[in-house]
């Protein structure tokens, strides 16, 4: 499932946030990490159940559960989503998909080969078909869907709408081949990333017009070429139904049809336990659950100890059996009631864990990372110092520990923006911010002048009229405790009225000394009493209500209430939009990029104890005292706090758990946190994309392409001609033109190697801007019928759908023609 934030299944052509999931927003100081450790770090496999074809049964029908029905079966559109990518996966070509280790594999159900041919003058790289690849129509696929692929998706006609033409617009010219099954393809300018282009490949009828292209291909495609054919599309029903392709060449596809359900994440553990679906995205609880229920598989009937009425004691038990035979009738009907209510809770919770003992539960990390993003466009993150501190006082490893613990999964965390953990460019990058260490976290502080005293000193440039702005905020408080005052008052006249046709002496009193607003004692203690009643309403107050809202972190050195430490998973909204121009973070920036070395490592000269010279206030600034036991620090009048913006929905638990736990190592430096829960689906639209925010939890995708899919996200931010900030995919508004020079030498580079070593380096000069601290892996939990094999948690690669199906009579013990 999806965080909300890691725009999870999505399309090269651009990378959505997935991830809030818990996910999605799924998405991870820096202790434990060092900058040398090139290539070594193992991925976690994916965990499938393999099972070979030949033990694999034929027919039946599979359902599987998606977050919703797509927006569109077009990739290339802006709206495509998660649905997009599965549902296309089984229908059209793949030239290259990601293998188990997230690198470009070519895919022999299409391609013979392919390669570069030529350098110079230009590159050109020859394809070379498989001669039996056709469309669903019978014709062949070949250079004429290339040639109008291309032109929809270079960007010179605008009547197509695209979302980006990343690597298309390179192209200069397509030509057929030798043969109609070889297409030449040749570029203007060098493109590393060639082998991401042309997947998914659309048929010349889907490309070749506007029309078709903008419209045809949203709601239906009549012209594929994958195992699978589009059979139907059920808006009422919530379904997309393929079915075996007749034409397809490959391995015969096992299942006779595989329907994907729309389920929200809310319902996916009732779907599981009803049969509604097969295979889906799960959270944690629904993780938990289905292990409990293969545990208590041999209880012989005895009643479930979780679960509804499993937490009342036997005292509780019989106290109301008493009161539902007691003699108070009123009483009595309202405990028979309860009991009632609880008995069909129990039922029902026992039918679901006997029906989940039919599921299994798959796990490995998913192919997306969850970050703290830091705004650097205004506030105290446009000063580094400021950014560079508060990545210092994280402690990652804790934060990785507290989601992917729990689940037995490695709790590690990342060290690359540019590459996860098994794949080939991986390397730990985080030695160019520095480890986790809290005093220079505070030297930082310190540096930038924020000071334990700062917020009670005047601004330093104050200015006419500053003393009405004062004033203005003066009344501002009177009218908020004039408010406060007239609530208070409304909350005892409130709870007087509702005493009022009690008789007994304690509450006559509470309505005298409500009468007697001359007696200061007797008043104070009437604000007492209200403020007491106001605490028990609020007590009673949903847990979903206390989701929402705001409170503040570090005024008064108390962290909030933590979230529920549960890992879960959500899907998100994703809206790009430009905000408003960073002020005065060039400067600062070219100047920490500077301390690295050409080669992406901190020059030697520079090297401190810890890390690199440039995550280091200069020599000789005295660390402030611990916050914790000082105060908040401040500067100019106001104090250091910074807008935390989480979502609320219930599926992103793990993601404010984290966001607590980031609260109070931040509180610990001197940093307050005014944390703010907003609903998952206005989370990014509202709130990162637009920059409405100081720090904030959402995921990235993993790419095997990483020049073309990283420089939109980490790429400087451009004035726009309206004075607005033209921030592509970069929502920290956090960049270097170093950076830049970095991504486009990178996609340039035809030798995979020296690609690899450019990404290293834009990796360092990333993590020494400090606008995107990478936290942990993902983790990936799916629910899957378990006598279902080569399904479940793929990790970096695709599903092969012409596998998937139910184990045979003589493997599992099942019928073969099980239907759904």
């Amino acid at each position: 499932m999806s965080h909300v934030g890691v725009p999870r299944g999505t399309v090269r052509k651009r990378r959505s946030l997935a991830l809030l999931t818990a996910g999605v927003l799924t998405i991870p100081v820096l202790a434990g990490c060092s900058s040398g450790g090139e290539e070594t770090a193992r991925g976690v496999p994916q965990d499938i159940a393999p099972a070979a074809r030949e033990t694999v049964a034929d027919g039946s029908t599979v359902n599987w559960a998606v977050d919703a029905l797509p927006a569109t079966f077009n990739a290339f559109q802006a709206d495509a989503d998660s649905a997009t990518t599965r549902i296309t996966g089984a229908l059209l070509p793949t030239l290259f998909a990601m293998d188990r280790t997230g690198q470009p594999k070519l895919n022999p159900d299409y391609l013979e080969s392919a390669k570069v041919i030529e350098r110079e003058p230009k590159q050109v790289v020859l394809y070379k078909l498989n001669q039996q690849a056709v469309w669903s129509d019978g014709r062949e696929i070949g250079a004429p869907d290339f040639v109008a692929q291309w032109r929809a998706l270079r960007g010179k006609d605008s009547a197509f709408w695209t979302a980006r033409n990343a690597g298309y617009e390179r192209i200069e010219k397509i030509e057929r081949g030798a043969d109609d099954l070889q297409v030449r393809v040749t570029f203007s300018k060098p493109y590393a990333d060639w082998r991401a282009l042309f997947s998914p490949l659309y048929p010349k009828e889907i490309t070749g017009s506007p029309d078709a292209f903008n419209d045809g291909a949203r709601t239906t495609l009549k012209n594929t070429a994958g195992p699978f054919v589009l059979r139907s599309v059920s808006k009422s029903k919530g379904t997309v139904t393929l079915a075996r392709n007749p034409r397809w060449w490959g391995d015969r596809a096992k299942l006779d049809t595989l329907v994907f359900r729309a389920v929200a994440a809310k319902d996916r553990t009732q779907a599981l336990a009803d049969g509604t679906v097969d295979v889906a995205d799960i959270d944690a609880a629904t993780a938990d659950r289905i292990t409990l229920a293969r545990r208590d598989r041999g209880n012989n009937g005895q009643p479930l100890n979780h679960g509804p009425g499993s937490e009342i004691t036997p005292a509780q038990a019989l106290r109301s059996w008493a009161q539902a035979h007691g003699s108070d009738e009123d009483v009595a009907e309202i405990a028979q009631a309860a009991r009632e209510k609880n008995r069909k809770a129990v039922v029902a919770y026992a039918a679901e864990q006997k029906a989940l003992r039919d599921f299994a539960v798959r796990k490995s990390l998913e192919p997306a990372y969850t970050q703290l993003a830091l705004n650097g466009e205004s506030g105290p993150l446009a000063d580094d110092r400021v950014r560079r501190a508060v990545a210092r006082a994280l402690d990652r490893e804790e934060l990785a520990r507290t989601v992917l613990g729990p689940l037995g999964l490695p709790a590690k965390p990342l060290g690359s923006h540019l590459a996860l953990a098994g794949q080939p460019g991986y390397k730990d990058g985080s030695g160019a911010l520095g480890e986790q260490n809290t005093k220079e976290a505070q030297a930082l502080l310190a540096d930038a002048g924020w000071t334990r005293g700062g917020a009670a000193e005047p601004p330093k440039d104050t200015k006419a009229g500053s003393e009405a702005e004062k004033k203005d905020g003066k009344d501002g408080k009177d009218a908020e405790a004039d408010a406060e005052k007239k609530t208070t008052d409304d909350a005892e006249a409130d709870k007087d009225s509702e005493k009022e046709t009690d008789k007994d002496s304690t509450d006559k009193a509470d309505k005298d000394s409500a009468d007697k607003d001359s007696a200061d004692d007797e008043a104070a203690a009437e604000r007492k009493k209200a403020d007491q009643a106001s605490a028990d309403r609020d007590s009673e107050d949903s847990a979903a209500s206390r989701d929402e809202g705001l409170y503040i972190v570090g005024d008064d050195n108390k962290p909030g209430a933590p979230a529920p430490a549960t890992v879960g998973s959500a899907s998100a909204v994703h809206v790009l939009a430009p905000a408003r121009t960073a002020a005065a973070q060039g400067t600062a920036l070219l100047r920490q990029a500077g301390l690295l070395g050409e080669d992406g490592a901190v020059a030697a000269t520079d090297k401190q104890p810890g890390g690199a010279a440039g995550a280091y206030a200069p020599v000789g600034t005295a660390a402030p005292a611990p916050a914790a036991a000082k105060g908040q620090l401040g500067k100019d009048g106001k104090t250091l706090t910074l807008r935390f913006v989480l979502p609320s929905g219930p599926g992103s638990q793990s993601l404010r758990s984290v966001g607590d736990k980031i609260a109070v190592m931040l509180e610990k430096i001197g940093i307050g946190t005014e944390i703010t829960k907003v609903p998952d689906e206005s989370y990014f639209k509202d709130h990162i994309a637009s920059g409405a925010y100081d720090l904030a939890l959402y995921s990235w995708p993993a790419t095997a392409y990483p020049a073309t899919d990283g420089r939109p996200i980490y790429a400087k931010p451009e004035p726009a001609t309206d004075g607005s900030l033209l921030v592509e995919q970069n929502y920290t508004r956090v960049g270097t033109d170093h950076i830049d020079q970095l991504f486009d030498k990178a996609a340039a580079e035809l030798d995979e190697k020296a690609a690899r070593e450019l990404m290293k380096q834009a990796d360092a000069r990333i993590w020494a801007a400090a606008g995107s601290i990478p936290l942990f892996q993902r983790p990936q939990l799916v629910a899957v019928d378990k006598k279902l094999a080569n399904v479940g948690a793929f990790g970096f690669a695709a599903p092969r759908y012409q596998d998937i199906g139910f184990k045979n009579r003589q493997a599992a013990g099942s019928p073969a023609d099980r239907k759904k």
